[in-house]
């Protein structure tokens, strides 16, 4: 970039950064608001366009996106603007001009309508100071944009070039409005009778058992999911308590309680790694009627499996008879032996004294101290827990209560004649017909091969067990309810759709939240029941 361009832009930047990096401009008076009008003046291909300065948030370098499907086309994606969601709108797609790839001197228009909006603009010009003699009707203007888009024109400007004004208002609200009625084809996703509020079932099927799978150092181990209460992301802060064993990590706040948290590869003695934002904390009940529940550290949560029990095998004798391997209840045989699970006991693996002691001096603790412990306790009681989901780059986070299970994508699907189109096939789920629906199909996003990453998460949708695809399922985690809010209002299928957004500054994250009774409507759940009858 030339050094006279850099200049120009990091003055138009220092003009419009954030209101707390800025004095306050002088007062201008009502006098000469009526003789002239200022403009922010910024290119896209060879034309020139201007809005009003008093509309102009800030001006910002193209950010990172999240992807929103059903959404315009020329929709970026939503951006995270210092904790607020911003739409980011390509200019060039909303005016019919070709695509290019960004650069150096690609910037987003920040537009203050209540919320933000950002426009992409291929570079920024100047400000300028306009009379209103100098400002024509849109009607006067013959050229490839739309005039309903204007708002009129600047004659005579700096250099003998034509600026176009635009009305932003009316360009939002016509892009945003306009893809309301395309998605018949694949779906209304509309209505909201039936309900689907299940749990992730555990019910026992006579010859398998469910297992949730975790890694830790590159070897796999799970626990019954019958002991497995919920799974979190490791907080940032942990407690530390004195005089307890090396692998007591110390005391977190989950829900009102202090949870003793633990280290699995300090107690199989595994090479000791620094804590990743990867991490995550499986919390097991150790039983007995006083219901004490502890946090395992693990650096990564697999999959829940269910196995036929024919390949669970007890843990041998030989190797537990001196209880040095007494936490391994049995060894699970997957792929034909090549791929071994270790199957833990919650309540051999820890000394519940120690764990009691850890929580009653953590009470003593955080009963003297004053900050962090009791606002994140109260943080804690407004959390949601979300499964999450990826489709191509983006993450998506259905309740968990809505989610009955998630298992892996057979070799091929079973094609049912005169099904409905959207319909990807049917599996048979231990002697239950599942019709299988394709999630990026739904999406209208590019297709996939294959792979052993995909999952299908099954729900009860209008009283239709479905089962949607997806690329991955990422993690069980809570959501504060600080950091949830509603999506912007991008289309009416969007909307009902994806309700909310968990913005996750700290961890450079948004998650799309989906509302699971908009992905059938009422015909198409119909439709599909007849499959399955």
């Amino acid at each position: 970039m030339a050094p006279a361009v850099a200049q120009a832009l990091e003055t138009l930047e220092a003009k419009f950064a954030p209101p707390a990096a800025r004095a306050a401009p002088p007062p201008v008076s009502d006098a000469a608001l009526t003789e002239a009008r200022q403009f922010v003046i910024f290119h896209i291909e060879t034309e020139m366009f201007a809005v009003s300065l008093s509309d102009v948030q800030e001006i910002i370098r193209v950010p990172t996106v999240v992807r929103v499907p059903l959404s315009p086309g020329s929709l970026l994606g939503l951006a995270n603007l210092r904790g607020t969601v911003l739409p980011v709108l390509n200019l060039r797609d909303v005016l019919n001009f070709p695509p290019v790839l960004h650069d150096d001197a690609t910037r987003v228009v920040v537009l203050d309508q209540g919320s933000p909006i950002g426009f992409v603009v291929d570079r920024m010009a100047n400000v300028v100071t306009v009379d209103a003699e100098r400002i024509e009707p849109a009607s006067s203007l013959r050229g490839t944009v739309d005039t309903e888009l204007l708002t009129g024109m600047i004659k005579d400007a700096k250099g003998g070039s034509m600026v176009m004004i635009l009305d932003s208002v009316q360009l939002v609200q016509r892009e945003f409005s306009s893809i309301a009625a395309q998605r018949s084809s694949a779906g209304g996703l509309i209505g909201s009778d039936g309900t689907a509020s299940v749990s992730i079932s555990v019910d026992a099927v006579v010859d398998e058992d469910q297992l949730v799978s975790f890694e830790v150092a590159g070897q796999e181990y799970a626990f019954p999911i019958e002991q497995v209460q919920e799974i979190v992301q490791l907080p940032e802060h942990v407690t530390q308590i004195p005089n307890t064993p090396g692998h007591v990590l110390g005391v977190i706040t989950l829900r009102n309680r202090l949870l003793p948290l633990v280290s699995l590869r300090e107690m199989f003695g595994l090479p000791a790694k620094a804590f990743s934002g990867t991490d995550k904390v499986v919390v097991v009940s150790l039983g007995g009627e006083s219901g004490f529940s502890v946090g395992v550290v693990m650096d990564s949560v697999k999959e829940v499996l269910r196995v036929n029990r024919s390949l669970v095998e007890a843990m041998p004798t030989l190797l537990s008879h001196d209880g040095t391997m007494d936490e391994i209840q049995a060894i699970c045989r997957l792929q034909g032996g090549k791929r071994l699970v270790s199957v833990l006991s919650a309540g051999r693996m820890f000394d519940t004294a120690d764990l009691r002691l850890a929580v009653k001096a953590g009470e003593t603790m955080m009963g003297t101290s004053t900050g962090s412990e009791r606002e994140t306790l109260q943080d804690s009681l407004d959390e949601e827990q979300f499964v999450v989901f990826r489709l191509m780059d983006e993450e998506y986070g259905v309740p968990i209560e809505a989610v009955q299970e998630i298992v892996r994508v057979p070799d091929e699907l079973t094609r049912i004649p005169r099904a409905p189109a959207f319909v990807e096939g049917v599996i048979n789920l231990r002697g239950v017909v599942l019709p299988v629906i394709d999630q990026r199909r739904r999406f209208n996003l590019a297709q996939a091969d294959r792979s052993d990453r995909q999952r299908i998460m099954v729900f009860t949708i209008r009283d239709v067990r479905t089962g949607f695809i997806v690329d991955s399922v990422s993690e069980v985690m809570r959501i504060s309810g600080k950091v949830i809010g509603d999506a912007p209002h991008l289309s009416d299928a969007q909307k009902r759709l994806i309700r909310r957004v968990a913005n996750l500054e700290d961890q450079k994250r948004m998650i799309l939240l989906l509302d699971i009774l908009q992905l059938l409507d009422t015909d198409e759940a119909a439709s599909i029941g007849q499959v399955t009858h």
